[in-house]
């Protein structure tokens, strides 16, 4: 599992820009399937056909990032946020674009408080020394990912993009090693989630299943005078309640927490404040989709060192497997 992370974490793929982590994740499920396509919008969708119900699974591609927006004729890269940045995480961090270009993120020095710290005063540094040469190199609208290598500490992985290629790797396994079911299964890899789960919305309208699961991770309580919340690592997949944008369908909840005593893993109960998962979009779409969640319990959601209990993916494939073959 932890080598399947690693790949997928390491690879680009900001939000809109997600062509190399679609192509490493064709190539990890090529032939395990009946059929593999990728959308108008980007999503990939692989297929397992089968004469029962149709089960959408999805998790996102894309993650968050900076998109280049000016540069000033000593080479200084000035940028916005692509998904939610926030401007602490982001300071002093190292960035990649898509071609491989290394940069360094900082922030103007006449900028006298800390707490006045925003993107806007901000920049990129390539170690570049004029304009020019760094449009030899980086172009307005080009993109870059946070750097963060994908490390085993203890039992917990630590990785820059577990949101989401966590929950990719759950879907890359879990097709590796598919139930035996006559369902017919959805494994969707969807882009722009971090935008407003826009793939989310276009894949599912394609489809239109008859329930559908996202694989997402999930905010814990389990860290120094963190907010009150009951989700730790290493306490199992969180079967998510609500989020901003959801309430999970009373079937689907009671078909995940089920399968979860029915194999035996421990698991836990989500109520997240804040943020939402492709089921957001998914639920509302067509007349209504019967949507639950499988969350992987994750501290340092957005940073560059987002942590979560290996053990814990390993159940949300044994969870998620169960799911399939029990509705």
């Amino acid at each position: 599992m932890f080598e399947t992370i690693k790949k997928l974490a390491g690879s680009f793929g900001v939000s809109g820009s997600e062509e190399q982590i679609r192509e490493v994740i064709k190539n990890e499920i090529d032939g395990k399937v009946d059929e593999i396509k990728v959308d108008a919008l980007g999503n990939l969708i692989a297929v397992k056909k089968g004469s029962g119900k149709k089960i959408m699974v999805a998790a996102h591609m894309d993650e968050i990032g900076v998109m280049a927006t000016y540069i000033d004729e000593k080479g200084f890269i000035r940028f916005s946020n692509v998904g939610w940045v926030w401007q602490y995480f982001a300071l002093g961090q190292r960035v990649m674009f898509k071609n491989g270009t290394a940069g360094a993120v900082f922030y103007e020095q006449k900028l006298k408080e800390i707490k006045d710290l925003k993107l806007s005063n901000m920049y990129i540094d390539i170690g570049a020394k004029s304009r020019e040469e760094t449009e030899k190199k980086v172009k307005i609208g080009d993109t870059a990912c946070f750097v963060g290598d994908t490390v085993l500490a203890g039992n917990m992985v630590m990785s820059k993009a577990l949101d989401d290629r966590g929950g990719c790797a759950v879907l890359v396994k879990t097709i590796q090693e598919m139930p035996d079911t006559d369902n017919e299964i959805y494994f969707v890899f969807t882009v722009q989630e971090e935008l407003g789960l826009r793939g989310a919305k276009t894949s599912a309208f394609g489809i239109m299943p008859d329930i559908a699961i996202a694989i997402d991770v999930t905010d814990t309580g389990d860290t120094p005078e963190c907010e009150l919340m009951e989700v730790k690592c290493g306490g199992g997949p969180a079967i998510k309640i609500k989020d901003r944008s959801f309430i999970a369908h009373p079937e689907v909840r009671r078909l995940i927490e089920n399968s979860a005593k029915e194999i035996g893993i421990p698991y836990q109960f989500e109520i997240m404040e804040q943020g939402g998962t492709d089921a957001g979009a998914i639920h509302v779409t067509g007349g209504g989709v019967p949507s639950g969640v499988i969350s992987i319990p994750c501290r340092y959601v957005h940073s560059p060192v987002e942590m979560a209990d290996i053990t814990d993916i390993e159940n949300c494939v044994k969870l998620l497997r169960q799911c399939l073959k029990g509705y």
